[in-house]
């Protein structure tokens, strides 16, 4: 990527490939050319005076495309459509539900897409044209972009399902203190996708009705297909999230069982110790008349007095099914 806030700009040739140019190039495009795109870093401040200043589009698209806090959405204009999409984040270090945002306008001969973050579907489709197997028009970019999109978030997806399987299996053997964060941390993850991809769908929904003359029905197609496999992500999202807190419940009930476990033992053996405590307590007071004072078998006596209270008391636990 350039510092100047121009990732790269291809003029499309129309069999699937393109040829690169600079900003220098950029300036002597016109739609006869062929079909630019522009990829640009709207947080660079040469990306953002072109934008202002050079592509030619209103101050409220050029705003939109620039905000900072976005959510998926889609808008028709004289400026062509404009899309805002997100793509899970696949950055080195990065967390995947920390999804990027991608800023696309489109129109018959050009295409113009922003973002920060590096968006790997975006990546994808330069590659594709680089070897020739890319887009051809406006409407075949979209889709391709928002399949890739899609394709990339299918695998984040299946991770969290795979993560809540693999709870469900060691739920009942595992140690709580090894469950807690992984289960907290997949609700949290399940939450975090949840809250851009629900939208999405429903803007892809919407996307595949658009009365847009370089959108063909083959575009539409695909962009359909796109919003059910999303609107699927939603379900399994939703499912994987129930499932979890299912999980939680079930080790909270297993805590719950072990502490009342604990506690019934320690009551046992505290009504066990009760009587034993009290008459040995009695017999410790330091006052006359204490029985078996001057007998030196007492002590003996007094103990198997007590081995056989703690018997007694342990049958009648047992046959009051306390035990």
């Amino acid at each position: 990527m350039n510092s100047d806030g121009l990732i790269f700009a291809r003029i499309l040739d129309g069999s699937g490939g393109g040829r690169n140019i600079d900003w220098e190039d950029l300036e002597q495009w016109t739609p006869e050319s062929g079909l630019l795109w522009v990829h640009l870093d709207y947080s660079v401040k040469e990306a953002q005076q072109w934008l202002d200043e050079k592509s030619g589009l209103s101050p409220l698209t050029c705003e939109m495309l620039v905000e900072e806090d976005t959510r998926p959405r889609v808008l028709t204009s004289r400026d062509g459509l404009f899309l805002i999409l997100r793509g899970v984040n696949f950055n080195p270090g990065a967390d995947p539900e920390d999804m990027v945002a991608l800023r696309m306008n489109y129109s018959e001969n050009r295409i113009i897409t922003m973002r920060q973050r590096r968006v790997m579907a975006l990546d994808d489709v330069n590659r594709a044209i680089e070897s020739g197997d890319g887009p051809t028009r406006s409407g075949e970019f979209m889709s391709m972009a928002v399949e890739r999109i899609v394709d990339r978030m299918g695998v984040i997806i299946a991770e969290v399902d795979e993560g809540v399987d693999d709870l469900e299996d060691t739920v009942l053997s595992a140690e709580s203190y090894e469950l807690r964060p992984k289960i907290s941390r997949l609700r949290r993850q399940s939450i975090s996708l949840r809250r851009y991809i629900a939208p999405q769908r429903d803007v892809l929904t919407r996307l595949s009705n658009e009365n847009i003359s370089w959108l063909t029905d083959k575009d539409k197609l695909r962009l359909r297909e796109c919003a059910e496999r999303t609107a699927r992500f939603v379900e399994d999202i939703d499912s994987a999230r129930d499932r979890a807190a299912i999980i939680q419940e079930e080790l909270n009930n297993r805590l719950s069982e072990q502490i009342n476990k604990a506690m019934y033992l320690l009551s046992i053996v505290a009504a066990i110790f009760l009587p034993l405590g009290l008459l040995t307590g009695l017999l410790g007071i330091n006052v006359g008349g204490i029985p078996g004072s001057e007998n030196h078998w007492a002590f003996a006596i007094v103990c198997m007095i007590l081995l056989v209270i703690a018997v007694l008391l342990l049958s009648i636990f047992k046959r009051i099914k306390w035990l």
